[in-house]
């Protein structure tokens, strides 16, 4: 049948089937057979197409690489830089440009390469990149090491350029691998084609890590040998050139065995540097000998003691102001944009602070346990200026982070200043008397003097500046409700003379900038706001300053890292009060450390001083805290005492000094020892500087019933008569009978001084009458007369 074919095919088609041929022949237990005009396949043969095809394989494959990296060159762009790395520490000074502190995110001090001397640029070129002046930017072993060691699962290792390494600091991280490899070498490319060799040689030695939290040269040269770049010699260079190659094994503070490993790479580098002619052989085996000396660099914490405590403030007050385009600071701008800060931090008066309140502390006595809840704060400001000077925050700031400088404390009597200044504005002068009786009732409300007398008291007229001396409650809160709306008069006294408002305003100054409690009610007077150190500090050098206030500030000027001015401080100083008032004010705070509740501030050398003591208490009756703000021409500080949050109770428990004997919770006590302590420190060497003299301004009083006392005529004697009960109001005739010859009119002279004095006219003076309106320039010529009244416990 047509197209039929016999089962199994014709010869010819088995033949050319070799699969049937073939399993033929294997069941016939034969080689397969071999077809015609082919020759046997020989290990040769094989060995020549294998090579063959893997030449062609590893060139498809290399033109591929080629391709892909032009490909990855081409459409890699350089990423935006790391930016800590970008980032510069700003530095922060005290006034006369001593380092105070820095602000970092990473402690970095860039600098030009033409600042950096030869040796240490040398010393790196030839410890970590010898070709580096010579090369692409690129280590080709190098990644082709890191492609097999990654294929075969082993690590990458080193011996990376040092464009290398600067482009994996700046723009890459720190991930080990085959990819990053061949990312960094791409980048290394195109920096090198951007920048020259000088520029990627300082960026790398602006930015590499030298181990004890320091990046960069600059940094580098602090933390080992605490001095510049510029100042460092051939074995210091070769220490930080072997450093940076393993900064945790290799620091020298890190025992013996770190040091001998520092050793072995300082040979090293020194070799390579002669090797290449960077040094001779003679200077590279003289250094070779030993390593360079080390110095004891301060160990203290960059916040450690009071410096965390400033540099806090430092910060808070920069971030509140405005360069002069008007822009305010940053956060990131202070932390990594290599500011200059010049603060107005004397470092001398902040270690007095701290020295002298450490030498009055109390730190045992008889009932105080458990003495670390005490906590004394101190604050100093220059008057003429406003400056913050210094400040103890009441502890180290790596203990606790609570400034009770700031934070404060209620202010006692010591609110009493700002009451004598308003009532002598309001017209009433420091002669006028009022109701110094315990206890009193005004509005309702009863108030009492605190101390030896009680409710019980009974008296009378007492001076203003008698019930300053000894802090007599009821006189300033007879005082107060005397005047016209005698409250909010106080209270805009005290924000004119410093204390910021119960709530800050725009403009506000002062630390902090509102105070807790600041009420305009009848016995503001008596110190129930929450003042700072700080602000009460302030307030009282407006006193000192004769009445004109300058704003309380810290920061003086700020530079940015190539010198231009960013902010200058501006004074913004105020006229809180006249001169005049200023010097009474003066005047009855002088007298407090004379003979009244503040004698234990006393300077030894004599300079005069001005100052009132405080003591707050809290319902109960319980001491809350305890203060001493005094001042000089020069200086003005604040001491507080408080106990655990704040408003812990002191009495019962600081203990009395054991020299007079005083209970420790007054505020002639341990704050005024603390202030003198403080400001025989600060003012040791300065000259002694007088107040200007009072002017007794006598105004017209806002009511009546406030005359100065005038005490009863002594009886004559010699005459047998009584005296006439009444004496004419238009010229009391005191002796024309009594005794004629006794006092000749001829002889006026013979009384030095006026007998008209500070608290009133005595019956045997001439009948001039005083002046209302304008300031009298007549000391006071008697003993100051007055009932009895109790004493605040200051």
């Amino acid at each position: 049948m047509a197209g039929k074919r016999k089962a199994g095919g014709s010869a010819a088609t088995r033949a050319a089937d070799p699969s049937w041929t073939d399993l033929l022949r294997a069941r016939m237990g034969r080689p397969p057979k071999q077809a015609k005009g082919e020759r046997p396949k020989t290990w040769k043969t094989r060995l020549r197409r294998f090579l063959l095809w893997s030449t062609v394989t590893a060139v498809v494959l290399a033109l591929v690489a080629v391709a892909g990296f032009i490909y990855l060159y081409k459409t890699t762009d350089i990423p935006e830089a790391n930016a800590e790395f970008l980032t510069d520490a700003s530095f922060v000074y005290y006034a006369d440009g001593g380092d105070l502190g820095r602000y970092s995110t990473q402690y970095r001090d860039s600098i030009p390469l033409d600042k950096m001397p030869d040796n240490v640029k040398q010393a790196v070129v030839a410890a970590e990149d010898r070709t580096f002046y010579t090369n692409n930017g690129i280590d080709t072993k190098g990644i082709l090491r890191a492609v097999f060691n990654n294929a075969k699962g082993g690590s990458t290792q080193g011996a990376s350029t040092i464009t290398q390494q600067y482009v994996k600091i700046l723009y890459l991280n720190q991930e080990r691998s085959y990819k990053r490899k061949v990312k960094e070498a791409i980048l290394s490319l195109k920096i090198q084609r951007e920048k020259s060799k000088d520029e990627v040689l300082e960026g790398y030695l602006n930015t590499i890590y030298f181990g004890r939290g320091a990046y960069g040269i600059q940094a580098a040269a602090d933390v080992y040998f605490d001095k510049p770049a510029a100042d460092l010699d051939l074995r210091e260079a070769a220490v930080l050139a072997s450093v940076l190659n393993d900064p945790n094994d290799l620091d020298p503070a890190d025992g013996k065995e770190a040091r001998q490993a520092l050793k072995g790479r300082y040979q090293y580098v020194l070799g390579q540097m002669a090797e290449l002619d960077y040094v001779s052989d003679e200077d590279a085996e003289q250094a070779e000998k030993r390593l360079p000396k080390f110095p004891k660099v301060a160990a203290e914490s960059t916040y450690g003691g009071q410096k965390g405590h400033m540099l806090t403030l430092v910060k808070d007050q920069l971030l509140a102001l405005k360069k002069n385009d008007g822009e305010p600071f940053t956060e990131d701008e202070i932390d990594g944009g290599g500011l200059r800060i010049t603060t107005t931090f004397d470092e001398r008066i902040m270690k007095s602070l701290e020295a002298g309140v450490d030498e009055v502390k109390p730190t045992e006595g008889e009932g105080f346990t458990r003495p670390k809840q005490l906590h004394a704060a101190a604050a100093t400001v220059q008057p003429s200026t406003g400056a913050l000077r210094g400040f103890y925050a009441g502890q180290d700031y790596l203990k606790s982070q609570l400034n009770w400088a700031i934070a404060g404390g209620q202010a006692g009597s010591t609110f009493k200043a700002y009451a004598v200044a308003a009532g002598i504005k309001d017209g009433y002068a420091l002669k006028d008397t009022f109701d110094g009786n315990s206890p009193i009732e005004v509005g309702g409300t009863e108030f009492e003097n605190q101390g030896d007398s009680g409710s019980g008291d009974e008296g009378g007229a007492i001076s203003l500046l008698a019930a300053t001396e000894d802090s007599v409650n009821t006189a300033f809160i007879d005082m107060t409700d005397a005047m016209d709306d005698g409250p909010t008069k106080i209270v805009k006294m005290a924000e004119a003379m410093g204390i910021p408002p119960a709530k800050a305003r725009k403009g506000t100054g002062g630390i902090p900038r509102r105070t807790l409690g600041l009420k305009a009610e009848t016995g503001v007077a008596l110190g129930s706001a929450t003042v700072s150190p700080i602000n009460m500090a302030k307030g009282y050098a407006t006193i000192a300053n004769e009445g004109v206030a300058a704003p309380v500030y810290v920061i003086q000027e700020v530079k940015d890292r190539n010198g231009e001015v960013l902010y200058q401080h501006k004074t913004a100083a105020k006229r809180a009060m006249s001169a005049d008032i200023a010097s009474d004010v003066s005047y009855a705070l002088q007298q407090v450390a004379e003979v009244g509740t503040g004698t234990s501030a006393q300077m030894d050398d004599g300079r005069p001083i001005a100052g009132k003591t405080g003591t707050a208490t809290k319902t109960g009756g319980a001491v809350s805290s305890s203060w001493f703000v005094g001042y000089t021409p020069q200086l003005s500080t604040a001491v507080m005492y408080v106990r655990g949050p704040g408003n812990g109770q002191l009495d019962g428990w600081l203990p009395a000094t054991p020299e007079d004997g005083k209970e420790g919770y007054f505020g002639g006590n341990y704050p005024a020892k603390t202030w003198k302590a403080i400001m025989s420190r600060e003012l040791a060497g300065a000259p002694v500087e007088e107040f200007p003299e009072p002017a007794y301004v006598d105004g017209e009083a806002p009511s009546s019933g406030h005359a100065p006392y005038t005490p009863p005529p002594a009886p004559d004697p010699t005459t047998t008569p009584p005296r006439p009960t009444q004496t004419p109001t238009d010229e009391p005739t005191q002796e024309p009978t009594q005794e004629p010859t006794q006092e000749p009119t001829q002889e006026p002279t013979e009384t030095p001084t006026d007998p008209c004095g500070l608290l009133g006219c005595s019956p045997t003076t001439e009948p001039t009458q005083e002046p209302t309106q304008e300031p009298t320039q007549t000391p006071p010529a008697q003993p100051r007369a007055r009932a009895p009244y109790g004493r605040e416990r200051d």
